[in-house]
């Protein structure tokens, strides 16, 4: 039987054995995760195709996972992939202006998603800015600081998700936040 509990490890099992059942666990263990990467990556414009990408390439990708025990780093190098390749059929079209929405403007069914969550002005206020400053960010710069910052992936893990050294991924860490800091400090926070 089926519970929460189960390990990524038995469920990635299961489904190698056919076992749809546990990729829906799967599923809905990791959506929201991966919704919260893809949209700090890409923003909101084809979101849902986006995820819907991940979890593609991940059922077709199941029967090979050779360690199921690594299923999560696994699964969020499948969604760094997803955003790399948007981000460059976006650069092919010459419309990619980081996230898709304009830098100074958040979508209206965001504001009312975030309102519905916290009631606080401010707090919308201080989102609003880290969305903005994010967005100023090199994407590589904020892959390692959504990773690590906003998804809390340790950095010898992000390293194995983006296949670089972990001195890369400190060194990216480093600059993602002065960056970010100089950021909202021009926006009149302190810090």
């Amino acid at each position: 039987m089926l519970t929460d509990d189960c390990s990524d490890a038995f469920l990635v099992e299961q489904c190698q054995k056919g076992d749809r059942q546990c990729f829906r666990y799967l599923y809905q263990r990791y959506q929201g995760k991966v919704r919260s990467t893809l949209y700090q990556l890409c923003g909101s414009s084809s979101l849902d195709d986006l995820v819907q990408e991940v979890f593609l390439r991940v059922w077709k990708g199941l029967p090979k996972l050779k360690q199921p025990a690594t299923f999560s780093t696994w699964l969020y190098r499948i969604t760094w992939n997803v955003a790399t390749d948007r981000r460059r059929m976006l650069a092919k079209h010459h419309s990619f202006n980081l996230p898709s929405k304009t830098v100074d403007s958040i979508d209206a069914q965001d504001l009312l998603s975030c309102a519905s969550d916290s009631p606080d002005l401010m707090l919308l206020h201080y989102q609003d800015l880290v969305q903005r400053g994010l967005a100023h960010l090199s994407f590589e710069h904020r892959t390692v600081i959504v990773l690590h910052d906003l998804e809390e992936i340790p950095q010898k893990e992000i390293a194995e998700i983006l296949n670089i050294p972990l001195g890369t991924v400190k060194s990216r860490l480093f600059h993602a936040r002065a960056a970010l800091r100089k950021f909202l400090q021009s926006e009149g926070v302190n810090l």
